[in-house]
């Protein structure tokens, strides 16, 4: 049976400083914002959107309920770069299983940012 949901299509973050928020995931992302207004910054990373949104209360002491995991080649680099450029730890890489290996860094605003290497995953 095919399935109603057609998948995922935006992760958005909520940041307190939208354009040093724009300037930290351009940097992180290593791509430029396709849209780009007050209200909504968007960046195309992979075929996904990743979206920032501004914060009317800006805060640090986010919830921890969801996860969200953006693919990578070479985990243990990108956890390290992240890290390097302003992020600060919250998961250490780490084994769940097979090949797969998961790690998360909180971005300057206090949201999770989770990267994933998985050679088994496909858009297929």
């Amino acid at each position: 049976m095919k399935s109603p949901i057609l998948g995922l299509r935006t992760a958005a973050y909520k940041v307190g400083n939208i354009d040093e928020a724009k300037a930290w995931y351009t940097h992180a992302f290593q791509v430029d914002p396709y849209f780009d207004e007050p209200f909504y910054v968007g960046f195309n990373i992979g075929g996904f959107e990743l979206g920032l949104q501004p914060e009317e209360k800006p805060t640090t002491d986010k919830p921890e309920s969801v996860l969200v995991y953006w693919g990578v080649e070479n985990i243990h680099h990108e956890y390290q770069r992240l890290l390097a450029i302003g992020a600060t730890e919250h998961e250490a890489p780490q084994n769940v299983g097979g090949e797969i290996v998961v790690a998360s860094v909180k971005d300057p605003w206090g949201n999770i940012l989770g990267i994933i290497y998985n050679p088994e995953f496909s858009l297929d």
